[in-house]
C-alpha cells in the first residue's frame, strides 16, 4: 500500500513536469506551422506578382523597341522610296535632301542620325547636334542645330569631306572642310545588309565610326538604285537608360541577349561599359568573360514563357527570359530579367519576422506559465542546484540534505554527497585553487611547453632610473600606469600579446597563444605605432611638466619554447629560449646605433615587403657566439618615396 501511494505521488510529479513540456511544445509547433504557411503564402504572392512585373517590363520594353522601329523603319521607308533627290550622289540636291531628312529627325527625336551610302563611296550624313558625343566629334560652333556631312567623290576618285552646320530655322551659317578619312560607306555592316535588296534590315549593337558610341541601323536600299542604301541610326543609350530605369529591385538586372547567347545590352553600367570594351567598329560586340548569371541561364535556363529560380554565386534570382519577335530592332534577341529572390522576399521575410516574433512572444508566456506550474516540483532542484555550485566552491562544510518524495531527487542528493566526499579527499592532497581549476575548465592544469615560432619585441625606457631618482614613487607609478596603458591598447590592436610588465619594460609575443601567419609585420607595425602614441604622450608629459619617456625596442622572430611554466602551485605562460634573449639584447644596443627600433635579419625575411628598413650590418650581441644582422625599422612617413628595394633593406 505504501509503494503504491509513493508510484502515485511520483507519477503526479512526473506529470506536472510532462505538462509543462507538453504544453510549451505545442505551442512552438503550432506556431510554427502558422507562420511557416503565412510566409510560404507571402512568398508565393511576392514570386507571383514579381514574374507579373517582369511580363509588364518585358512588354514596356518590346512596346518601346517597337516604337524605335516604327519610326526609324517609316523614314529609312519614307527616302527610300518618294525621295529622288537621294538618286544622285552629293552635291547634287542638297538642299532637297537636307530639307527631307531635317524634318524626320526633327520628329523621331530618338534617331541619332540619318545617312545615305552610294556605291561610289560617296556619304551623306545628316546629324543631330542635341548629341554630346557629336557636338565634340565636330567640334560644333555655338547655335548649331544639326550638322551634314558630305563625302564626295571627284572625278579622280579624290574625295572632298565637308561638314554643314545648320542653325535652328535649317539655314546654314558654317562650313567647314575636313581632312580626307578612310571612312568608305560600302564597308560598313548597314550597306552591306541592305544593297541590293528590298525590305528593311536592322544591324547591331555595333560601334558607330566616328562617335565610338554602341548603335543600331535600319537601313534600306533605295527603291530608284538598289545600291544606294538609307540608314537610320538608334543610340542604345535609349535602351540602356530604359533598362536601368525600370528595375524591380535594387540589384535586379535587365540585358538583352543574342541569338548566340552572348549579352549585348544590359542595365548595369560598369557591365555595359565592359561590353563597350571588347567592341571593335566592324564586328557585333560580345563579352569575352563569362558573365555569371548568363552562365547560370545556359545550364539551367527556365522554361519558356515562365520564371524560374537559378542559383548565381550565393544568391537566388527569379528569372525570366524571353524573346523579342514583334520589334524590327533587336529581333530574334532575348529579353532577360532577373531579380534576387532575398529582395523579393523583403516584404514576406518582414511578416516571417513578426510572425516570429508574436509566436515568440506567446511561447515565452507559456514557459512563463509551465515554470510557475512547476514550481512545486523544482524546489528541491533548486535546493540540489545551490548545494552544487557550493561544492564547486569547494565548501565542504555544510552538508548536503534535501528531503524529496520523488525518487529521482533523492538518488541525486544521495550521489552528490558521494561525489562530495570525493572531492573532499581529492583536495587533501591537491592544491585546493589547482582542484577549483579542474571543476571550471573540465580539466587539470599542469606545466607543459611547446616548441613554437614566435616574434618576440622588448621595450625599455631611456634613463628610467634619474627619472625615478627625481619624482616620488606615486608619480612614477602614475606616469608608468597610463604609458603601460599604450602598450596595452596597441599591442592587442596588433594581436600581439603582452607577456609581462618588467620594471618600466614591457614584453610581449606574437603567434602565440593565438597564431599569426603576419606575426613579424604585426610586432613592427605595433612598434611604430606605439611610438606615435608615446609622441602624443610625450607633448602631454612637456606641458604638465614631467619628463618624456624615450623608449627603445628590440624584435627578433624564431623559435621559442612556449606555455605554462612555474611551480606546482604557481604558473605563468611566457616563452623561453634564444629567441627571447636576442629581442632583448637587441632593445639595448640602440645605444650604441642612436636608433629607436632594431630588428633582426629574421624579422626583415618575414616582412620586408610591407615594413620599411635601414640596414645596419652585423652587430655581435652579449652572450652569443654568432653575429646578428641588424636593421632599424622605418616609420612609413621616413621611407615615402624610396625606391622599393631600399625599403625593405635590401640595399646592403
Amino acid at each position: 500500500m505504501r509503494g503504491s501511494k509513493e508510484n502515485k505521488r511520483l507519477e503526479t510529479w512526473t506529470l506536472r513536469s510532462l505538462l509543462s513540456l507538453v504544453m510549451v511544445a505545442v505551442l512552438v509547433v503550432v506556431s510554427a506551422t502558422l507562420v511557416g504557411l503565412d510566409y510560404r503564402r507571402a512568398r508565393n504572392a511576392a514570386i507571383e506578382d514579381a514574374e507579373a512585373n517582369m511580363g509588364a517590363f518585358v512588354d514596356r520594353l518590346v512596346d518601346r523597341l517597337g516604337m524605335l522601329s516604327g519610326d526609324t523603319s517609316a523614314l529609312v521607308s519614307l527616302v527610300a522610296s518618294v525621295a529622288n533627290a537621294f538618286l544622285v550622289p552629293p552635291p547634287q540636291r542638297m538642299n532637297d535632301k537636307v530639307a527631307l531628312l531635317r524634318e524626320g529627325i526633327i520628329r523621331s527625336p530618338h534617331i541619332d542620325g540619318v545617312y545615305v551610302g552610294y556605291p561610289s563611296g560617296a556619304f551623306f550624313h545628316v546629324v543631330d547636334l542635341r548629341s554630346a558625343a557629336w557636338r565634340m566629334a565636330l567640334d560644333a560652333p555655338r547655335g548649331a542645330t544639326l550638322a551634314v556631312r558630305s563625302m564626295e567623290r571627284g572625278d579622280q576618285g579624290r574625295g572632298l569631306y565637308r561638314v554643314l552646320f545648320l542653325d535652328a530655322s535649317g539655314l546654314q551659317f558654317a562650313e567647314r572642310r575636313v581632312p580626307s578619312t578612310p571612312y568608305d560607306p560600302r564597308t560598313r555592316p548597314w550597306y552591306r545588309a541592305a544593297v541590293n535588296g528590298k525590305a528593311p534590315m536592322a544591324i547591331g549593337p555595333y560601334e558607330m565610326a566616328t562617335t565610338g558610341k554602341l548603335g543600331m541601323t535600319i537601313s534600306q536600299a533605295h527603291r530608284g538604285n538598289p545600291q544606294i542604301v538609307i540608314g537610320a541610326d538608334v543610340v542604345v543609350d535609349t535602351i540602356t537608360d530604359f533598362l536601368s530605369r525600370e528595375r524591380l529591385t535594387a540589384d535586379s538586372v535587365s540585358l538583352v541577349l543574342d541569338a548566340v547567347g552572348r549579352p549585348i545590352i544590359h542595365s548595369d553600367p560598369m557591365a555595359m561599359k565592359r561590353i563597350l570594351a571588347t567592341k571593335d567598329s566592324t564586328a557585333p560586340v560580345a563579352v569575352p568573360e563569362a558573365d555569371p548569371l548568363v552562365e547560370s541561364i545556359r545550364r539551367n535556363p527556365p522554361p519558356p514563357g515562365e520564371a524560374g529560380l537559378i542559383d548565381v554565386a550565393d544568391r537566388t534570382y527569379l528569372v525570366a527570359v524571353t524573346p523579342i519577335q514583334s520589334a524590327q530592332l533587336l529581333a530574334g534577341h532575348r529579353i532577360v530579367v532577373a531579380a534576387p529572390l532575398d529582395e523579393l522576399m523583403a516584404a514576406a521575410n518582414e511578416t516571417l519576422v513578426q510572425g516570429l516574433a508574436i509566436s515568440g512572444s506567446v511561447v515565452v508566456l507559456a514557459v512563463l506559465f509551465s515554470l510557475v506550474l512547476a514550481h512545486l516540483v523544482t524546489k528541491s532542484l533548486n535546493q540540489l542546484t545551490a548545494s552544487a555550485n557550493r561544492l564547486q566552491d569547494l565548501d565542504f562544510a555544510t552538508p548536503i540534505e534535501v528531503s524529496s518524495h520523488v525518487a529521482e531527487i533523492s538518488t541525486l542528493n544521495s550521489a552528490m554527497n558521494r561525489a562530495r566526499d570525493a572531492i573532499f579527499t581529492f583536495a587533501l592532497y591537491v592544491p585546493r585553487e589547482l582542484v577549483r581549476k579542474g571543476i571550471e575548465s573540465g580539466q587539470f592544469a599542469g606545466r607543459a611547453g611547446w616548441r613554437q615560432e614566435v616574434t618576440a619585441l622588448f621595450t625599455d625606457i631611456y634613463d628610467f632610473t634619474t627619472i625615478s631618482e627625481h619624482h616620488s614613487p606615486e608619480a612614477v607609478v602614475a606616469m608608468l600606469s597610463e604609458y603601460f596603458d599604450i602598450f596595452s591598447d596597441v599591442v592587442a590592436a596588433h594581436d600581439g600579446t603582452i607577456i609581462q610588465f618588467l620594471g618600466d619594460s614591457v614584453f610581449a609575443m606574437w603567434n602565440a597563444p593565438v597564431a599569426d601567419p603576419r606575426h613579424a609585420e604585426h610586432a613592427c607595425r605595433c612598434a611604430l605605432a606605439v611610438e606615435e602614441r608615446l609622441a602624443d604622450f610625450n607633448a602631454k608629459q612637456r606641458e604638465m611638466g614631467l619628463p618624456e619617456f624615450r623608449t627603445r625596442f628590440g624584435i627578433h622572430t624564431g623559435p621559442a619554447v612556449v606555455g605554462s611554466v612555474g611551480a606546482k602551485e604557481r604558473l605563468q605562460y611566457t616563452a623561453m629560449g634564444d629567441t627571447v634573449n636576442v629581442a632583448s639584447r637587441l632593445e639595448g644596443m640602440n645605444k650604441d646605433y642612436g636608433t629607436t627600433i632594431l630588428a633582426s635579419g629574421a624579422v626583415v625575411a618575414q616582412c620586408s615587403g610591407v615594413i620599411g628598413f635601414r640596414p645596419l650590418g652585423f652587430a655581435q650581441a652579449k652572450g652569443r657566439a654568432t653575429a646578428l644582422e641588424i636593421y632599424e625599422v622605418l616609420p612609413a612617413a621616413s621611407i615615402a618615396g624610396q625606391p622599393p628595394g631600399e625599403q625593405a633593406g635590401t640595399a646592403a
